[in-house]
């Protein structure tokens, strides 16, 4: 059976009999977890070990685990800083920065990693322009150069910790005030302004072959495409892949937020997501609808492509937690992580 293009979120810390039928299905490829699905370090490698053990090959599983406001995973791991962090710290000593940008990469990847994860939606490519209260710290900084250079060296250390790096949100959410879980929002600038700023660290990037995959986001960019990024056949298929030349795993952002909704039910926005030119979907709270995602997409067929890319994001295994922690490196990136807290405080 091969990896198929659904994604999806359950809903607690143990799989149930219903959760367990969605996750045999051939459509479905992988689950994200969330803040709900954790407890403790112990917990957590039981149920992705179990989640792998359903299937062969083995399903994803994924997660978002950025550090700051966003971190899935805390009692047992290592409180990790926003990325703007080590932005203001480029500007005062770049050198640091990057080797701290390395270091927190690492760090992440390699804590992750050692629960079996499979994959974090790390790092955010978005800058920070004062305007989206959703990106925010979470970006590396304004500057399309400065992004580019912290990301490459967060990169290096998510490849030494076993994950590879999934660049989010394309072609960039930083722009826009609305937030894309509530709303659509909508980038008036004009295409060459984007290719000049935003689009920037995914270019550059992925013609470094940094990428395994890209975040598309609900985000419109009416001077390309009224339609959001997401389900727009112009930006993932002619600019991503064609101009770009990206040659890894494209996900849509989770189907059930509100700059979807204008495609129609979970369903349909599945499908409309798939044509664009996105080898996984995800639904990641509505798991309601789950299973009329399912029927939607039951006739559809696996795109061996798509799945062979899926299948090559699955680094190697690392330590197990409790041998990490023994290791004087992870040691001494726990307290460069918590210097960097302190700093921002």
């Amino acid at each position: 059976m091969s990896l198929g293009p659904l994604m999806v979120g359950v809903s607690s810390t143990e799989l149930s009999a219903e959760e367990r039928e969605w996750l045999l299905h051939p459509q479905v490829g992988g689950v994200i977890l969330f803040a709900r699905n954790f407890a403790d370090p112990a917990q957590l490698r039981s149920l992705v070990d179990g989640i792998h053990a359903l299937r062969d090959p083995a399903l994803l599983v994924a997660v978002d685990q950025e550090g700051g406001r966003v971190q899935r995973f805390q009692t047992g791991f290592t409180r990790l800083p926003p990325l703007a962090v080590l932005g203001r710290l480029h500007d005062r000593d770049a050198a640091r920065a990057l080797e701290l940008a390395q270091t927190m990469g690492w760090l992440m990847a390699a804590e992750v990693r050692s629960c079996g994860v499979d994959i974090s939606f790390a790092p955010v490519l978005d800058l920070d322009r004062g305007i989206s209260s959703v990106i925010g710290d979470r970006a590396f900084h304004s500057e399309p150069g400065v992004v580019v250079k912290l990301a490459d060296a967060y990169i290096k250390g998510m490849e030494q910790g076993g994950l590879r790096a999934i660049g989010k949100h394309f072609p960039g959410h930083g722009g826009v005030e609305a937030d894309s879980h509530l709303d659509l929002p909508v980038d008036t600038r004009p295409i060459l302004s984007l290719h000049t700023e935003d689009l920037v660290p995914f270019e550059e990037l992925t013609r470094m072959r940094r990428l395994a995959g890209i975040m598309t986001a609900h985000v419109a960019y009416p001077d390309l495409d009224n339609q959001p990024a997401s389900f727009s056949n112009r930006w993932i298929n002619g600019l991503l892949r064609r101009e770009f030349d990206f040659q890894g795993v494209v996900f849509c952002d989770d189907l059930g937020m509100e700059g979807a909704s204008g495609l129609g039910g979970l369903g349909a926005r599945a499908l409309a997501a798939l044509e664009a030119g996105n080898d996984m979907v995800m639904v990641c709270n509505e798991l309601d609808n789950v299973p009329a995602v399912l029927e939607t997409l039951e006739d559809r067929p696996v795109d061996d492509e798509a799945a062979a890319r899926l299948l090559a994001l699955r680094g190697p295994a690392g330590p197990a937690l409790l041998d990490l922690q023994q290791d004087q490196r992870w040691e001494m990136a726990r307290r460069a992580a918590q210097g960097l807290l302190d700093w921002k405080a």
